[in-house]
């Protein structure tokens, strides 16, 4: 159900004017948005894939002042990266960080790639988050699709199509409303717009076909990789008897052997300790 080509200019005119009026009265500041900087703007983009902006505001500015630039942050230990992404979730996405740093500074002289080819060659980020970037950090008029994006098109475009969205279907609908002059501030608009859709009228995310909800926490395998990292970051290595002791969990073997093939821990005989590459 491609419905693009039957939206007219006057409907895509009428739509856009809805998303910059409430900009205009209702526009969030955010650090990265204060100054966009490309390394801010990677840094804010791998905080904020799955995680709330809110939670972000908290952690960014203090991550920023422990790593103020690029080739900081590629330098760091990754206990300490870890140690400052702590709370954020997702540890991965913190690895792929410290690993994106590096490769800016060893590969491109640290200056963030400007090409989408680029930036997907770069850990942890995919086609999304490199369009983002380049929208963000270099103001062009890059095509990506979020759950806030798909919350807009979804509610304005759709209400009368019962079913499910495909991002193919919101993907031609992102590039015929982008305005060409200024996509940086255009993408602002519609963060802050679906933020309220969502508090308002709801996400409608059910209906988006390429959107996976956020797994429950508590009690969950994630939430035992955290505390295995955790106590990593603390400790800097401990013994694996003494991990056990500290998180009596049944899959916390299963866990550790997911860490080590993912090169997040290794092994150093009876301890583990977090890997450095």
């Amino acid at each position: 159900m491609i419905i693009s080509t039957s939206i007219s200019p006057a409907a895509i005119t009428k739509f856009q004017t809805t998303v910059w009026n409430f900009y205009r009265a209702h526009r969030r500041t955010m650090p990265w948005r204060i100054e966009p900087t490309p390394y801010y703007v990677v840094v804010s983009e791998l905080m904020l894939q799955q995680t709330q902006v809110v939670r972000v505001q908290s952690k960014f500015v203090g991550f920023i002042r422990r790593f103020p630039t690029i080739e900081a942050l590629a330098g760091a230990p990754l206990a300490d990266v870890l140690g400052a992404w702590s709370g954020l979730g997702y540890n991965r996405r913190a690895k792929f960080l410290w690993q994106t740093a590096q490769a800016v500074v060893q590969d491109y002289g640290g200056q963030v790639p400007r090409t989408q080819q680029d930036l997907v060659s770069l850990p942890g980020i995919g086609q999304n988050t490199a369009g983002a970037i380049l929208a963000y950090a270099y103001n062009e008029p890059a095509v990506f699709i979020e759950t806030n994006i798909r919350t807009v098109f979804i509610h304005h475009f759709f209400n009368d199509h019962p079913g499910v969205v495909s991002d193919a279907e919101l993907h031609a609908l992102v590039a015929l409303a982008l305005p060409i002059e200024n996509p940086r501030e255009w993408y602002w608009a519609l963060m802050d717009y679906g933020t309220e859709l969502k508090s308002t009228v709801g996400s409608q995310l059910e209906r988006a076909k390429h959107y996976r909800p956020q797994s429950i926490f508590k009690g969950s395998r994630r939430q035992v990789r955290g505390q295995v990292i955790k106590l990593l970051v603390e400790q800097r290595s401990m013994p694996v008897d003494e991990i056990k002791l500290l998180i009596p969990d049944l899959r916390l073997q299963e866990v550790c052997d997911e860490l080590v093939a993912e090169g997040m821990i290794a092994h150093r005989g009876d301890e583990l300790h977090l890997t450095d590459s």
